[in-house]
């Protein structure tokens, strides 16, 4: 699919009043096909102009390219469209199998507002398909609110599993590939439900969220556990919480760290004159044996060369033991 600008409405008939040939001028007044091509140039001039719709028949279901705002922005911005009017048009597109009704493709935040002051919003209408409205809603949120750098990761997410191709998610962010895959992989290892109580975080870029992700990935941090623990109520800002989030896990990996339990001790075996035999090292994955060659070295040859047939020997010895009588 070809790349256009979503936010440029299709320039204006001509306007410069121009006359026409004799022979057009003609064929304008009959109900022919030159009148049925005036009838959708005016209608692609109509669907330029902001309209006024009722928020009662404007849905707001869809993939988000935001993070939850809170109740004060949106008093905070009824306040202003009261005091000022609505300055900025919000999209929408037809619902197909409702006449009447749309669907948001930009500016939930505005709508959200007008519903609470009940009055219609200042709309643009575009037909628009599913690929179309998440390019415009891309680029406008791109543009104009600068979105941090998980909430585009999250957008991406939502969008892959939405079954979206590469290629549209790419030109909605504005991202190259290697970017996009740090980002849906930080989506994928943080849970959302941490990143939703964190927030935005704009002053946390990707390297930090790639530590956190890689930090809880690697050293097993079971995430909504240790944010359960926090009182996210006390901090700032988003950023704030990040950097409890990030204390928190730091924290609860040196608790980690303190309380493993200590490593058996190595076990020497000698002989009966103090020579050393071998040593047994334990650990959670292994039990190593260590020969000494220095001071057993033809023990150690030999045992190299009948190792397979006498742990197996060992071994269905034990097995023997574990029979019931």
């Amino acid at each position: 699919m070809a790349r256009r600008n979503l936010f440029q409405p299709p320039p204006p008939p001509d306007a410069a009043g121009t006359a026409a040939p004799a022979g057009e001028q003609k064929a304008r007044f009959p109900n022919t096909g030159a009148m049925s091509g005036v009838k959708s140039t005016l209608k692609d001039v109509a669907s330029n102009a902001v309209r006024e719709i009722s928020v009662d028949v404007i849905e707001e279901n869809g993939p988000k390219d935001r993070l939850s705002f809170t109740d004060a922005d949106v008093v905070t911005l009824a306040e202003s469209i009261k005091a000022h009017g609505q300055q900025v048009p919000i999209m929408v597109r037809p619902i197909a199998d409702k006449p009447g009704h749309y669907k948001i493709v930009y500016g939930r935040r505005r709508l959200r507002a007008l519903r609470s002051l009940g009055i219609p919003a200042k709309a643009l209408v575009r037909s628009l398909s599913d690929e179309e409205a998440i390019l415009a809603q891309g680029q406008e949120n791109t543009q104009r609110l600068d979105p941090s750098f998980i909430e585009k990761a999250l957008f991406a997410t939502e969008l892959a599993t939405s079954g979206y191709e590469q290629a549209i998610i790419l030109d909605a962010l504005a991202v190259d590939k290697p970017m996009l895959s740090r980002m849906t992989k930080v989506a994928r290892s943080i849970p959302k439900s941490v990143i939703e109580q964190i927030g935005s975080a704009h002053g946390i870029g990707r390297r930090r969220w790639e530590e956190l992700a890689d930090q809880s990935r690697r050293d097993s941090v079971d995430l909504e556990q240790v944010t359960a623990t926090l009182q996210f109520n006390v901090a700032k800002s988003s950023d704030d919480r990040f950097g409890m989030v990030s204390d928190a896990i730091t924290q609860a990996l040196k608790s980690k760290a303190t309380n493993k339990p200590a490593a058996p001790p190595t076990l020497s075996i000698k002989l009966g004159d103090g020579t050393a035999l071998a040593e047994v090292k334990e650990t959670a994955r292994a039990l190593t044996f260590k020969l000494s060659k220095s001071d057993a070295p033809e023990f150690a040859q030999w045992m190299r060369n009948n190792a397979e047939a006498e742990l197996t020997r060992l071994y269905e010895a034990w097995q023997s033991e574990q029979k019931p009588d």
